[in-house]
Order: structure tokens, then sequence, then C-alpha cells
């Protein structure tokens, strides 16, 4: 194994030898913030793991700003301190990544939970022709008092099983920490979290690109050191659940707007005619309002599901869709400018109708029962014309970006 030896590169790659940057196969890369109660051990178990399989190598110890003497620890076991000014997990990572030199990247907490031993078996798939390769604690065993029982048995489980749902990720283990990747891949994803995100969104951005993900058994211990981890079970939970959501437009706006304007439609058709009785309960003019209010929310919800998808592919947090442009294709602002006039005409109709009607009884007292089915379908109409011009022009406006 040649592992790069030099304690004085903390700023850029660039600084190391050229012949050394071409001979390196596998670049590990541990994030630290006061791990000195554990950070020899993990080096030392790395740096042997790479020897014994005669991985050319490097360990690098991507700095956040520790105030324990990690980094002189690093330098004492032969690894590459990289100082990364800006806080978080996720900044800490990508400044080690950056200045890794080895085609393959493998990251991993250097709190002594993750065995670097299992170095080999990452380093195989990847050879093989896998992107991304992901350890799973659950197959490979997870020590008693390794993982909260709640983090075990629900939080991990069920986030999982929504990333597996929303976007189709192939993993059993989304957020374990100790995984491999190629650097091309890497920088293919363009990941743009920071924060305790960027382990998920690497695996979501991978599934979104078809990258080849493929799974190792791995292990998981007790935390080694004596201080709390930085982790927060249910403030990092929900910023899991919120990512994957506003990742994901379709499931946070576009079915929910589908089902509440269908419905809408729906019982609006029933009840447009008269009442409907089922059973001993009868459905009019009230539950025609909400059936309006119902239809208007879902074409919200709808509008600004596209709003988030075209912006989070101008933007680089989504890999271009083909069926965004296809649809952006027939859905310019001519286009639904005409669609937004001709259904608020239809409205604007219906309303004069109305007016007729009312002339007809000289202004005087009406069935609202009757009037009311013939107002709401116009006011409906009269304001989704508006939201579709309106829309039509926003549109238009995220999308003056693009080429």
């Amino acid at each position: 194994m040649k592992l790069q030896m030099e304690n004085a590169v903390e700023s850029a790659p660039a600084e190391t030898p050229v012949a050394v940057q071409n001979s390196l196969e596998l670049s590990v890369v541990m994030p630290c913030l006061n791990e000195a109660e554990t950070l020899r051990n993990c080096i030392m178990q790395a740096a042997g793991a790479l020897r014994e399989a005669g991985i050319r190598g490097e360990i690098i110890v991507a700095d956040n700003g520790s105030t324990d003497g990690s980094q002189e620890i690093a330098r004492q076991c032969g690894a590459r301190v990289v100082s990364v000014q800006v806080k978080g997990y996720g900044h800490a990572l990508q400044g080690g990544i950056a200045a890794a030199c080895g085609k393959y990247i493998l990251m991993g907490d250097a709190d002594a939970s993750y065995d670097f031993s299992h170095i080999p078996r990452f380093f195989t798939e990847l050879r093989a022709g896998a992107d991304l390769v992901m350890g799973n604690r659950f197959r490979g065993g997870i020590a008693r008092g390794a993982m909260p029982l709640l983090h075990r048995y629900l939080g991990n489980p069920v986030l999982t099983w929504l990333g597996r749902l929303v976007f189709r990720a192939p993993c059993g283990d989304i957020y374990c920490g100790l995984r491999a990747f190629r650097k091309d891949a890497y920088e293919k994803l363009g990941l743009q979290t920071t924060g305790m995100e960027f382990a998920t969104e690497m695996v979501i951005k991978a599934a979104l690109l078809n990258m080849r993900v493929v799974e190792v058994p791995t292990t998981l211990s007790p935390d080694g050191r004596s201080r709390p981890p930085h982790l927060r079970t249910w403030r990092d939970g929900w910023r899991t659940v919120r990512f994957l959501l506003l990742y994901s437009p379709r499931w946070l706006f576009l079915y929910p707007g589908i089902v509440l304007m269908v419905a809408g439609l729906i019982v609006s058709a029933l009840l447009i005619a008269g009442p409907r009785k089922v059973g001993s309960v009868t459905f009019d003019v009230d539950t025609l309002v909400y059936a309006a209010i119902s239809i208007l929310l879902g074409f919200q919800a709808i509008t600004i599901a596209i709003f988030a998808k075209v912006f989070a592919i101008s933007e680089g947090l989504l890999p271009p869709d083909n069926k965004v442009e296809k649809f952006l294709s027939y859905a310019t602002l001519e286009a639904g400018l005409i669609a937004g006039i001709l259904i608020f005409l239809i409205g604007l109709g219906l309303s004069l109708y109305a007016v007729a009607s009312w002339r007809s009884h000289h202004f005087g007292p009406l069935d609202s029962s009757q009037m009311l089915r013939l107002t709401l379908p116009a006011a409906v109409s009269m304001t989704l014309g508006v939201q579709i011009s309106i829309a039509s022009f926003f549109l238009s406006v995220l999308r003056l970006k693009r080429k």
C-alpha cells in the first residue's frame, strides 16, 4: 500500500505530488469534529485494511474545526488532514472528497462505530463497475446498544421504505454512513445539501440518474466516544422526511392535487343536477361548495408541483426529466393564456346567464339551492381561468434561464 504520509496538506489536493495522485486507487475520507478518542483506531484500522488488500490508497481526515487535538493525531497516524472551515457534516465530506486523489472514495465516520476492515468488500464492487456501494448494517449485524431501538425498528426502516417507494432507491439501509463510490460518479451527482441530508441526497440522486447501486453487508458497533453523538433523533429524522418530500414534488404536491381535483370534479358532476341521497344522508349544495373548493385547491397543488419540478431541474437539484420536457413543449405561455381565457369566458358566460335568470325574476329572491348550481361552476371556471393564466406567466419566468 502506498499510503499518503504528508501532513502539510490542509487546503488543496494540488499540494499532493502528481506521481502519488496518479497511483492512488482509493481515498478513505473521515469527517471529523473532536474525535480524538476514536480517530486513531479508525485510521489504523483503515490503513491495515488497505495494506492487507494491496490497495494503493490514502486516508483523509476532513476536520471541521476540532479543538481536542484530532488534527495532530491524524497526522501522527499518517493521514492527510484537510481543514474545512464551514460547519456541517455535508461540508466536511465535500471538502474531504474534493481533496481526494483516488479514483474511488470511501467515506465513514470516525467514531469507531463502523468497521473499516470491510474496505475490500466495497472496493471489490467498485472495481466490478458499481457507481455507489452502500453498506447494509441490517445484513451485516448491529451490536447490542449500537443503534437506539427507535432508530432500528422505526426511523431507519420507515425512512428507507420511503426512499424506495418515492425514488425506487435500491438499498435497504439508506442511513448507513459507510459507503463507497466512484469519484467521477460523485461529480455527476452535483450534490447540494450540506447537513445530515448529504448522505441521503447521494442515494436519491444516484437512483434518479439510474446509476448502478449495490449493497454489501457491514456491521455497526457502539459509538466509541464518551460524549453524546452529533445525531439528533427527531430533528434529523424530520430533516430527512422533509428532504425526501421536497425532492419529490409528485408525492408532496402532484398526487394530492390530482386526488383533490378529481374528487371535486366527480362530486360536482353528481350534484350539479340536483341533490343525491345515499342511504339516509342527503348531499346537496353545501357539499357542492366543498367540492368546488377541492377543485381549486387541487389545481393549485398541481401547479406548485410543476413549478417545484422545473425549479429543481433548473437549479441542478434534480436531473432533467424527459416527461417534463415534453409537457413544457406543449405548455407554452401562449397555450396557457388561451386555455385560461377560454375557461374564464365559460365561467363569465354562466355568470351572465345567472344574472339574466335573476333579471327575469325582477332581481328579487331566488331559490338559492338552484342558483348555486349555476353560480358555483361559474365562479370556479372564472377562478381557474385566472389561475391558469397566472401560472403560465410564472412558469415562463422559471424557464427564462433555460436555453
